[in-house]
């Protein structure tokens, strides 16, 4: 078993997930050497239709690179249909997409050398607890989407039955490692009460094959894989317990104060452009392998599965403005990373989000 000694001070630092890669229907054994992100990881549109932009002249389109996940992938599908559909362009901004880790993008939107980036709630705690000045302006995941998996046979079905369960994670880090850590709060155990086993980005094949008992992954990817597999699995998702902030987009302080209008035309923009794929899945799914074409040919019908799993974590709340975030929901994150020790102070609700551009 493998652990990292010093996980509080890997937490803060932690980057979600990778995103997987293309797969392929050639067989489990590629199936299984996806490279997960995080996770995925921005806000859900509006129910209502919303206004198109007016078209801005091309030269007074503002270049603005956006941090997502670690790699293309039709998970991020809304982005390419926003750059393909010309939601983005409507509203000023020429956008191109840069994939890497969240730890990164936290400090270079910091620090202004980017504005904009893809983050969950639990990194905006993480994040402000060091003093970085970013804020969370817009939801997109509206639910958060790591789940713990096991096989259907496995007795798995709540967080009470881990306690003495093998459960495979990519690391001490990143959005895995928090929802593990939560599920295991939920159920009054700790770390101690399971046997934690750091097995990289194989959690499907690691369930499969019967290396642990259970794994936590992203609930489009490991699920996905072996439900292509023919192999059933039950899953606790941690937004079956604990309401927390997922992906959203993240810009910082000085672009908040001084470029206010930037900040509206990305969140608007990200609203038509998820609208328009939850519209219209089958367009929009092929703008993605436009954008990813290893994502076709042969791997279409499984990237197929990934995008559509996708799509319930994108749609609007039925209650509240679409987009928005709430004060309960920035507590809740907050005291559960300080309750188990990832941060050293209770992080403020309004230090972290604001809803100021949702309408």
């Amino acid at each position: 078993m493998k652990h990292d000694t010093d996980r509080h001070s890997t937490a803060r630092t932690s980057s979600l997930p990778p995103r997987p890669p293309a797969v392929t229907l050639t067989g489990l054994p590629r199936l299984l050497k996806w490279v997960l992100l995080p996770l995925l990881v921005a806000a859900a549109a509006a129910c209502a239709p919303i206004a198109p932009a007016t078209p801005a002249e091309p030269q007074s389109l503002r270049p603005i690179t956006l941090g997502v996940g670690f790699i293309p992938n039709v998970q991020f599908a809304p982005f390419y249909v926003g750059i393909e559909k010309g939601f983005f362009a409507a509203r000023g901004v020429e956008l191109s997409l840069d994939y890497g880790f969240e730890n990164d993008y936290l400090k270079l939107v910091a620090t202004d050398e980017m504005q904009f980036m893809i983050a969950s709630g639990d990194q905006l705690v993480l994040g402000r607890a060091q003093e970085l000045p970013v804020r969370y302006v817009v939801n997109w995941y509206t639910s958060y989407p790591v789940t713990v998996f096991a096989k259907a046979g496995a007795g798995i079905h709540e967080p009470a039955d881990l306690a003495g369960r093998t459960i495979g994670v990519p690391g001490p880090f990143g959005a895995t490692y928090i929802a593990l850590r939560a599920l295991l709060d939920v159920a009054g155990l700790t770390e101690a009460d399971i046997q934690m086993e750091s097995i990289g980005f194989t959690q499907a094949s690691a369930v499969s094959e019967d290396l642990v008992d259970a794994a936590v992954d992203y609930a489009v990817n490991g699920p996905v894989v072996l439900g292509n597999a023919g192999i059933e699995t039950v899953q606790i998702a941690l937004d079956q317990y604990l309401q927390i902030p997922a992906n959203g987009l993240v810009t910082n302080e000085r672009t908040l104060q001084e470029e206010p209008q930037l900040v509206e035309a990305m969140v608007r923009a990200l609203q038509e452009s998820v609208a328009y794929t939850l519209a219209n899945p089958d367009e929009s799914f092929a703008i993605a392998l436009n954008f990813v074409p290893e994502a076709g040919g042969e791997n279409e019908a499984a990237n197929r599965l990934v995008f559509d799993a996708s799509l319930p974590f994108w749609q609007p709340r039925p209650d509240g403005a679409p987009g928005a975030t709430t004060d309960a929901e920035w507590q809740t994150v907050a005291e559960l990373l300080m309750r188990i020790g990832f941060v050293d102070r209770l992080v403020q609700p309004e230090e972290m989000y604001t809803n100021e551009f949702v309408q």
